[in-house]
């Protein structure tokens, strides 16, 4: 099972002379040296790119979650059992998952996605995750027609979510207008599902079924899936820290988050922690609004350290044969509350404070405007080479095809390159 996780979608990769590289140390070269992962230097984490010049973009996000997640395999190597260390990921493999986590995100955030997606919804929807899938193994320029070319097991750990988008249940002309009100759907797109196919063909057939279970929800994103492999497990636990802790400290950093408004969510929560973590809490909190910068330095180290040495691994399919399907990485239930709630104060007091919504409804109006602008004109505005791709697609498959082609297009840009060529068309 081993050399079946480690094949390319290409077959055998060429030998280059003297490379005594591991699949998984290139893997994560291809994703580094990557035109994708580059891009993440100009798109929005939280804060609009150019608003201050300390907090963080997806790369600096990326770079730090790949960190944690390095310290989660070095947790669990030394403190899990010998079944559980048998089945850690490779680190290169683990960094790998956490530095191309993020690079199917469009440019400004979550905003950007909601916008792709409603101009996307007559053909196919568009999701962040859905689209780094698509990038690895699709689009980017390391193969001819398999994007990135990497493992099998490296791309199964990137499915955050290991299931096909539902056709929406609704015609498209009674979609609701409301941007909020079409959250995008948590899967991979339809016109990638050989890829998945392909990723998911070691599962027996009872396994499959088990791991790609959903939850039907009665409104966008109409599902949610039930399930993640081991190593995604262990991405997405390395992502949440990062963007709990690491987003906590900008957001004190910049005053976007005070000791008042803090004192109004966490101190409640703290009261029902175990009585050494809250203890350990109540501490740090006094250093976090510290204006001492090592102090403050040393709070969000200690948080993260509270998470990385509270990791254990838990089988949450027991049902399941494969392993990397049947087990998962988790936090402890205070550990988790705990986690859930810095996230929680984070969304409140940043992501949701009124200038932070203008500006992501400004960014998003300007996603909505440039697709259509590209979609009426296609053959008169798209540059040389995503044209010949739009004509390519439409020739042969139709609009739906052109369509996700032209999302491509926008997905990968930087927020400065939308801004841009939106001024370009529309100012």
């Amino acid at each position: 099972m081993d050399t079946i996780w480690q094949q390319r979608r290409s077959g055998a990769a060429p030998a280059r002379p003297g490379d005594l590289r591991n699949p998984w140390q290139r893997d994560r070269a291809r994703i580094l040296h990557s035109a994708a992962f580059r891009r993440l230097q100009s798109k929005t984490q939280i804060m609009n790119i150019g608003e201050n010049d300390f907090y963080r973009t997806r790369l600096t996000h990326s770079l730090e979650a790949s960190q944690i997640g390095s310290s989660l395999i070095n947790q669990l190597a030394h403190a899990g059992t010998d079944n559980v260390r048998a089945l850690l990921p490779d680190e290169n493999l683990m960094e790998a998952l956490c530095l191309a986590h993020d690079i199917g995100h469009p440019p400004f955030g979550h905003g950007g996605e909601t916008a792709l997606n409603y101009k996307m919804l007559g053909s196919g929807g568009f999701e962040g995750n859905g689209q780094t899938f698509r990038i690895v193994g699709r689009l980017e320029a390391y193969h001819q027609d398999h994007g990135m070319d990497l493992t099998r097991r490296t791309l199964l750990g990137l499915l955050k979510y290991p299931v096909l988008t539902p056709d929406s249940p609704k015609p498209f002309e009674e979609h609701p207008k409301s941007l909020s009100a079409w959250k995008p759907t948590k899967a991979v797109f339809s016109a990638d599902a050989d890829l998945l196919d392909w990723v998911l063909e070691p599962l027996s057939a009872a396994d499959r079924d088990i791991f790609q279970a959903v939850d039907t929800l009665e409104k966008a994103p109409w599902q949610r899936s039930k399930h993640k492999s081991f190593d995604a497990s262990l991405m997405e636990l390395a992502d949440d820290i990062a963007y709990g802790v690491h987003d906590l400290e900008d957001a004190v950093v910049t005053g976007n988050l005070t000791r008042q408004q803090w004192d109004a969510h966490i101190p409640a929560l703290l009261e029902n922690l175990n009585p050494a973590l809250r203890k350990l809490m109540q501490q740090l909190q006094q250093e976090l609004f510290s204006d001492t910068h090592h102090q403050r330095k040393n709070a969000i180290g200690a948080m993260v350290n509270i998470f990385v040495t509270a990791v254990k691994v838990d089988e949450v399919l027991p049902e399941a044969e494969q392993a990397l399907v049947r087990m998962n990485a988790i936090l402890p239930e205070d550990e988790r509350v705990l986690l859930d709630g810095l996230k929680a104060v984070v969304f409140e007091h940043v992501i949701n404070q009124p200038a932070i919504q203008q500006l992501r409804y400004r960014s998003q109006n300007m996603l909505l405007n440039l697709f259509s602008a590209f979609h009426a004109e296609p053959q008169r505005l798209l540059p040389r080479n995503t044209r010949a791709r739009w004509l390519q697609a439409y020739e042969q498959d139709g609009q739906i095809a052109a369509d996700r082609v032209l999302c491509d297009y926008i997905a990968g840009m930087t927020d400065d390159y939308a801004e841009h060529m939106y001024k370009r068309l529309f100012i």
